[in-house]
C-alpha cells in the first residue's frame, strides 16, 4: 500500500501523540512479566530442531511447534500461507490479534524462522523467540490497532516468504498497514558487553516513506531505552524481511544486534555463542514499543483518559484567530506547540491562561498538529487554518 497524504498525516498525528507519552506505568507492568526462563527454553527448543532449511523435516517441525504455541496461548486466527519456489514448498505463519478500535489497521511484528547451514539459534531463533514471548503477554491485553505476528520462511534464500506475502496478501487485499516491525538476529554475542541494540529505519530511494519510518524508529529507540536497560543507536534497514514492505511503500522499522555475531549461517550459530540475557532486554524494549505502536490502554484508567481537558475553536479557523479553553481550573503549566505536517515546529507558547485567544495569522493555510501540555498530560489535536 502506497503512502497517501492522509496516511502520512495520520501517522504524524500518531507519532506526535506518542512522543508526548514518555513513560507509561501500565506498559511497564506488562513488560515486567517478560520471562527470561521462557526465552531460554524456547531458544533451546528452536536449536534442537537442527538446520531449518526449506524442504527439511526440521523446518516443518519448527513450523508445527510455533503454530502449536499460538494455539496453546488461545489464539484462533492462525493461518499457514504456503508458497513454492525452486527449493520446495514452505509456509509463512500468520497470527492475527484483532484491535478494539481499528480492527482493519495492522501493526505487523515479524521475523523469519528458517535457517541456513546451522540451527540458527541467533539468526533467527532470537527473533522467533522474542515474538512468541511478546504474543504470550499480549494475548489478553486490548490494543486499539490489530497486530499480526508473522513468522516468515524462505528469508535465507532471498526474502522469498515475505515477498510472497506482500504480493499475494498485502496488495490483493489492500491491507492497511500502520507499521512493519522486523526482528532479525537480536541475540547478542557471548563474552561481549551487549548493552546496545541497533534500531533500523528506511533510508532507501524513493524517499517518500523515509520520514515516517524515521519517526517510528525514534519511537522504537525511546521505548527500548524506557522499558529495558539497553542503549540504542539508529542505522539503516537492509537485507531482511522488511525490505519487500519497504519497496511496497510501507512504513518499516526493525531491530538488529549491535555486536554482530561471527557465527551467522554456520554450524556454530548456537545458544552457547549468544547472550540470552541481552535477548531478554531486547524483548522488554520491543514489547514496550509494540504496546505504544498498537495503543494499549490500562482498563482501570479508560474513563480518566477519555476526559477532555481543553478545546480549540473555531477549528477550522478562517481568520487565523483561535481560542484555547481549558475545561478545568485545576490544570497548571499549560503550553502549546504547533507543528506542520512535516514535523517542523512553527509556533510555541507557554504559560497559557485557561481561556486564551491565539493569533496564528502568520501561519499559512493548511493542516497543523497542536500539542497541548498541562501538568496532568499531553494531548494532540489536528488544527486546520483556512
Amino acid at each position: 500500500m502506497k503512502l497517501t497524504l492522509l496516511k502520512i498525516t495520520a501517522l504524524f498525528i500518531f507519532s506526535l501523540s506518542t512522543y508526548a507519552q514518555t513513560y507509561n506505568t501500565y506498559y511497564q507492568s506488562v513488560v515486567d512479566n517478560v520471562s527470561a526462563s521462557n526465552i531460554l527454553a524456547d531458544l533451546t527448543t528452536f536449536e534442537n530442531f537442527g538446520v531449518k532449511e526449506v524442504g527439511t523435516t526440521a523446518l516443518t517441525n519448527a513450523q508445527n511447534w510455533i503454530t502449536s504455541r499460538y494455539t496453546a496461548l488461545g489464539y484462533t486466527d492462525i493461518t499457514l500461507q504456503p508458497f513454492t519456489y525452486s527449493s520446495g514448498t514452505s509456509n509463512n505463519i500468520i497470527v492475527t490479534k484483532t484491535g478494539t478500535v481499528y480492527p482493519d489497521t495492522f501493526i505487523i511484528i515479524d521475523g523469519h524462522y528458517d535457517t541456513i547451514n546451522g540451527p540458527g539459534t541467533n539468526d533467527n531463533g532470537s527473533g522467533t523467540t522474542l515474538i512468541l514471548e511478546v504474543a504470550r503477554l499480549l494475548k489478553d491485553i486490548d490494543t486499539e490497532y490489530s497486530i499480526k505476528f508473522i513468522h516468515f520462511s524462505g528469508e535465507e534464500e532471498g526474502l522469498i516468504g515475505s515477498q510472497y506475502y506482500v504480493n499475494n496478501t498485502v496488495n490483493p487485499e489492500n491491507l492497511d498497514i500502520r507499521l512493519v516491525f522486523n526482528l532479525d538476529q537480536v541475540g547478542g554475542v557471548n563474552g561481549e558487553t551487549n548493552d546496545t541494540i541497533t534500531c533500523e529505519e528506511d533510508r532507501s530511494n524513493p524517499p517518500a516513506n523515509n520520514s515516517a519510518s524515521s519517526a517510528m524508529t525514534t519511537i522504537l529507540a525511546n521505548c527500548v531505552e524506557l522499558y529495558s536497560n539497553l542503549n540504542t543507536v539508529i542505522s539503516y534497514a537492509y537485507a531482511s524481511d522488511y525490505i519487500p514492505f519497504e519497496n511496497n511503500g510501507e512504513i518499516i522499522t526493525g531491530l538488529y544486534e549491535t555486536n554482530e555475531t561471527t557465527h551467522a549461517h554456520t554450524t556454530t550459530d548456537v545458544l552457547a555463542n549468544m547472550d540470552p540475557t541481552f535477548l531478554t532486554q531486547v524483548t522488554k524494549g520491543s514489547l514496550g514499543a509494540l504496546l505504544e505502536y498498537a495503543v494499549s490502554t490500562n482498563p482501570l484508567s479508560i474513563t480518566e483518559n477519555k476526559l477532555e481537558l481543553f478545546k480549540i475553536y473555531p477549528n477550522p479557523s478562517n481568520n487565523g484567530i483561535v481560542n484555547i479553553n481549558f475545561l478545568t481550573e485545576t490544570t497548571t503549566n499549560n503550553s502549546l506547540i504547533i507543528y506542520d505536517v512535516l514535523g517542523k515546529e512553527v509556533y510555541k507558547k507557554s504559560n497559557l491562561q485557561h481561556l486564551q485567544a491565539l493569533n496564528l495569522k502568520k501561519l499559512r493555510k493548511g493542516i497543523y498538529i497542536a500539542v497541548v501540555k498541562t501538568d496532568k498530560e499531553s494531548t494532540t489535536k489536528k488544527l486546520i487554518l483556512n
